[in-house]
């Protein structure tokens, strides 16, 4: 069974937009996190592609901002790519 998780990264990408609460560039995001730019473009992708954080203009926000409700969705997804045997 795969789960999927938030790392570091993920949690600190996800906290800046929680407290900034307004969309962000990348490096915004890099600046204010304190991780690196191709870090966060790692994160930015993993959340992307589960529907947690969308873009408009390079710039990015959050569209589920509750912590709890990002993990349990993530949780999900891993179980939804569960393979039948």
């Amino acid at each position: 069974m795969i789960k999927m998780k938030l790392n570091k990264t993920d949690e600190k990408v996800v906290a800046t937009l929680q407290a900034e609460s307004k969309e962000l560039t990348l490096q915004e995001i890099a600046d204010k996190s304190g991780e690196t730019p191709k870090k966060v473009f790692r994160s930015i992708k993993k959340l992307f592609e589960n529907e947690i954080v969308s873009t408009k203009a390079r710039k990015y926000k959050l569209i589920i901002s509750d912590t709890k409700a990002i993990k349990a969705k993530l949780a999900s997804k891993g179980e939804e790519e569960e393979p039948k045997v």
